[in-house]
């Protein structure tokens, strides 16, 4: 009975966590109704995650816990897939989000485990199955059919930002499929704590060399998003999201995970007046489809080795 209510506990907490990740879109689109640049917002979001990343990795360092022996050269990874995994990913997915729906951008990020399963069969020489073949072909058929009227409509502003947001997904994927050796070594916490630190002084440095405008005179709103976005779509979910994996594994996860893009587009259609047209729902389920059989199967991949 226990075991059985501890799961329903993870489920509901798992499902919690992908909506507060969903709801990081609309957010983003709120404050950029008070003409605040993708770089300050992507700051505002950074600086108020990472006093809580800071903490976490405080009292993970106090029970001075390794997994394994950490050298010189995971260092300099860990530098590496902070800065595409956190930074390039969160840049590329503001910058699109000033192109696209929020709606929309949740449905390309979602392409990402496609993406892990190719850069795995290339860089890694993982072999893909036939299953997996027709699970991406399947997932990349949704996402044109889902793109297909809002091409019509918006033409090259919505290429641009679909590119952008394919950028974030690419680069969240080429940190997913990199540091999966680096995980074990440093533990979840402890490795997602760095990398938060490391996006943040890459997003300073960004704001510092290349950004002109002041994190000072917008309206309350924006920092009011900002905040939101750093404790319910940042730090709150991927404790959610943790706990829920290490309670019923990744690939159940995964089939909760599919509601992101679900949640996005009714949180955006509340809070944005964004329309989903028949098509783009259609094209939606199919992705999700396609994802899920992805996920499922690396998933099972995994627990066989």
């Amino acid at each position: 009975m226990f075991k059985s209510n501890n799961t329903y506990l993870a489920v509901f907490i798992g499902i919690l966590g992908v909506v507060f990740f969903s709801a990081k879109a609309v957010m983003v689109k709120l404050a950029y109704q008070y003409d605040v640049s993708s770089v300050n917002l992507l700051m505002f979001r950074m600086l108020f995650a990472l006093p809580c990343y800071v903490v976490v990795l405080y009292f993970i360092q106090s029970r001075k816990r390794v997994k394994s022996p950490v050298n010189f050269r995971d260092v300099l990874w860990l530098l590496f897939f902070g800065f595409i995994g956190y930074y390039l990913a969160s840049y590329f997915d503001f910058l699109g989000l000033q192109y696209i729906k929020a709606s929309i951008e949740r449905v390309i990020l979602f392409i990402y485990p496609t993406i892990v399963v190719l850069l795995s069969a290339i860089f890694l020489k993982r072999k893909i199955n036939a299953l997996q073949i027709l699970a991406i072909v399947i997932t990349y058929i949704g996402v044109f059919v889902a793109f297909w009227d809002e091409f019509k409509i918006e033409g090259t502003e919505f290429l641009i930002g679909a590119g952008l947001i394919f950028l974030s997904a690419l680069t969240y994927a080429s940190y997913l499929t990199g540091s999966d050796f680096l995980i074990p070594k440093f533990g979840v916490l402890r490795f997602t704590s760095y990398a938060m630190i490391i996006a943040c002084i890459c997003v300073l440095a960004h704001y510092f060399i290349i950004e002109e405008t002041s994190l000072f005179g917008y309206h309350e709103n924006v920092y009011w998003l900002g905040l939101a976005m750093a404790i319910l779509s940042t730090v709150i979910p991927s404790f959610m999201v943790s706990y829920c994996i290490k309670e019923i594994g990744a690939s159940n996860f995964s089939i909760l995970g599919s509601l992101g893009p679900v949640s996005t587009i009714i949180l955006a259609n509340i809070f944005l007046g964004e329309r989903f047209s028949t098509l783009q729902m259609g094209g939606t389920l199919i992705v999700i489809f396609g994802v899920v059989i992805i996920s499922f199967q690396k998933n099972v991949k995994t627990v066989k080795k």
